[in-house]
């Protein structure tokens, strides 16, 4: 680089290599079939335009290949409760852009440049920290996220049952059962009615069957 910087002294940081002009003539090298070999497909115009997994024409190898089950067109994917694309939003997204008390929901998110479309799940993550109680509605929340929005008064709604939300509803379920006698209170209490069951079956058949009382001779 010389001293004094120029119009007559400018070049490139990096020396250019020339291009490689083809089909100049035999003596320059690249002529005759300028480095494409000999016919065939690659040696076309826009044979280098072939779009992935193309085989020439034979059946190609995603064809080849057994199948999952299930539905599988391209605008049927993805699918109910198997929906694999969600869009992720974190907390400290939710903190920097909504005030106290605002109503968060996929459309509002969309307005705030927050999610692309209100037509892909929204799962809301725990990343980051919030400090402001919000109303949070979203298809999933994570278990990170549902604590630190609950933890300060605030509410996280799902759109879309999880398997989180699942488990919960069957433990109250179960709860529920278990007050009303329906289930045994216990392991120990089911091993007791377990036992007393199997009792009753290894019982002699000279009890009446309505009654349970022995019958006379």
């Amino acid at each position: 680089m010389p001293d004094e910087l120029s119009l007559s002294t400018l070049k490139p940081a990096s020396p250019r290599k020339a291009r490689k002009r083809v089909g100049r003539g035999m003596g320059s090298g690249k002529g005759r079939y300028a480095g494409r070999g000999v016919k065939g497909q690659k040696a076309r115009a826009g044979s280098h335009k072939m779009r992935a997994g193309f085989e020439g024409g034979q059946m190609p190898i995603y064809m080849r290949l057994g199948k999952q089950r299930g539905a599988t067109s391209k605008d049927a994917m993805p699918i109910g409760p198997h929906r694999t694309v969600t869009q992720s939003v974190n907390v400290r997204d939710l903190e920097r852009v909504f005030e106290a008390g605002a109503e968060v929901t996929p459309e509002t998110l969309k307005e705030r440049r927050l999610i692309r479309s209100v037509k892909i799940d929204v799962k809301i993550l725990g990343q980051g920290e919030l400090t402001k109680k919000l109303t949070v509605t979203a298809h999933r929340f994570s278990a990170t996220a549902r604590e630190k929005i609950e933890a300060l008064g605030g509410s996280a709604i799902a759109l879309r049952e999880g398997n989180e939300a699942k488990t919960r509803k069957r433990r109250k379920l179960t709860a529920a059962k278990r007050a009303s006698g329906i289930l045994p209170a216990s392991s120990e209490t089911g091993a007791e009615v377990t036992a007393s069951t199997d009792a009753e079956a290894e019982a002699p058949e000279d009890r009446d069957a309505a009654t349970g009382e022995e019958r006379e001779a």
